[in-house]
């Protein structure tokens, strides 16, 4: 799935979208409320807090589809930053009203939930973005607990490929801790949003 958008399906769906015509609006939500949703209920842990950020991102989309620039990056990268963002907000607003309501922690305490809620959100985004090769080689190394070679032998590739695919897909996975790095805040959905 990390592919199935061109930069030039982006630029017709945002000049569209800025026209008003609603059945782009449709389309985009069809092909990304899902990632959208995914990445919400990750950062907050809740079905009815996931639907309000979805609901959200694209009425933010709606509303003013000119804050997507498509020479800037792609609309789902764009799409799954906003989501990240607002989810974010919604989880710091939410827990900083339970500390001051009287609740337990500290702020420590929910910068780090924060933190892990957002690599978490950025490492699953990673994974769904990822080429399917990629993808089916982790998946085999981490649920099925295949090395390398068994990963090779069930892919029916060459070993040096599992090996390369297992690599480079940890690799995008490490970088869930970088804030810039791929499903990390991008200059995309910008802070007027």
């Amino acid at each position: 799935m990390a592919s199935d958008v061109s930069p030039r399906w982006d630029r017709r769906m945002q000049q569209r979208l800025a026209r008003g015509e609603s059945a782009a609006l449709g389309e985009v939500y069809d092909r990304f409320a899902s990632l959208v949703h995914a990445l919400a209920h990750r950062v907050l842990g809740e079905e009815a807090a996931a639907d309000a950020v979805t609901l959200d991102v694209f009425t933010r989309l709606w509303e003013r589809p000119e804050s997507f620039d498509p020479a800037r990056s792609g609309l789902r990268a764009w799409i799954a930053a906003l989501a990240h963002r607002l989810a974010v907000e919604r989880l710091r607003r939410t827990e900083a009203a339970a500390l001051v309501g009287g609740g337990e922690g500290t702020s420590e305490d929910l910068d780090r939930k924060v933190r892990e809620a957002s690599v978490a959100a950025r490492a699953d985004y990673i994974v769904t973005s990822m080429p399917a090769p990629l993808r089916a080689a982790l998946e085999l190394a981490y649920f099925q607990r295949r090395d390398y070679r068994q990963t090779a032998a069930d892919l029916g590739i060459a070993e040096e490929e599992s090996r390369r695919r297992l690599r480079l897909g940890l690799q995008l996975l490490a970088t869930a801790h970088d804030v810039n790095g791929p499903g990390g805040p991008s200059p995309g959905p910008g802070r007027s949003a």
